[in-house]
């Protein structure tokens, strides 16, 4: 199986029409993964912690981690079942690879990282779902390396995503922009042509490989889901763009799907 990245975008998604991303992932399960997954474990850039940590519940409830929108997107629901057992096997990979303190939440749902773009993927809310969070005070490295240490799960039915954002400069977006921004555009190319040509330690030091590094990712938390994500298809894997949009001039959703080396 393969591994994604998806870049999420506005909080919006499931509700914004204008919004090319959200057609996008409507349309996943006939024009990206055909296969219905056993379960999924999302890597999502809204939850930050000193330790990895995955969400040990029987159900999911939906946290609204954003402020500010319209009153209808707080209504919505994305009731999918939690993955335990999934979750006790994320932990077990993660200790085994050398990741020696891992937690367990059994509280947490699914924050808007993970269920606005699953809400359209898999809309009937019936795949269980299991989160893993971020460190980000490590480096790009380190998350790939969890995504290496989780590389088995895709031979046992789990669908791997990591959610987070090509570009993430909130203080750069435009509002009344027509056009996206030299350095989102740089930073963007840069990061295709690296992933398409299999230069993943480029990626994974992308702060000193990449133009703009520092202004398309001013804090990395939306970065280091596509390590994780790109570390678990493995070393050899073959990365192809399957989405490029912009929002608000610099804002960009580019998604990946890797592909191991060893996949027919």
């Amino acid at each position: 199986m393969e591994t994604f990245f998806i870049s999420h975008g506005s909080p919006t998604l499931p509700i914004d029409e204008s919004l090319q991303v959200r057609h996008f992932l409507k349309a996943w399960k006939e024009q990206v993964f055909l296969r219905k997954p056993n379960s999924i474990l999302v890597i999502s850039a809204h939850w930050e912690t000193d330790v990895p940590t995955v969400n040990v519940v029987r159900q999911n409830d939906t946290i609204y981690d954003f402020y500010g929108f319209p009153e209808q997107l707080y209504k919505l629901k994305y009731p999918a079942p939690g993955a335990p057992d999934l979750a006790k096997r994320v932990k077990e990979l993660l200790r085994t690879s050398g990741f020696n303190h891992v937690k367990e939440d059994t509280k947490r749902g699914l924050d808007h990282g993970a269920w606005t773009p699953l809400m359209l993927m898999y809309p009937e809310a019936n795949i269980p779902v299991c989160q893993l969070s971020l460190q980000p005070e490590k480096d790009g490295t380190y998350h790939y390396n969890v995504g290496k240490a989780l590389a088995p799960l895709k031979d046992e039915g789990v669908l791997i995503i990591g959610s987070g954002s090509a570009t993430h400069n909130l203080k750069a977006l435009q509002f009344d922009g027509d056009s996206v921004v030299s350095w989102a555009s740089e930073f963007d190319c840069w990061l295709k042509d690296a992933l398409l040509q299999g230069r993943y330690e480029d990626v994974n030091h992308y702060e000193e490989k990449a133009p703009y590094g520092k202004m398309a990712h001013p804090s990395p938390e939306h970065f280091y889901p596509l390590h994780v994500a790109m570390g678990a298809a493995g070393e050899d894997a073959k990365a192809e763009q399957i989405h490029q949009s912009w929002q608000l001039c610099s804002l960009s959703c580019s998604s990946y799907k890797f592909t191991a080396a060893t996949a027919s």
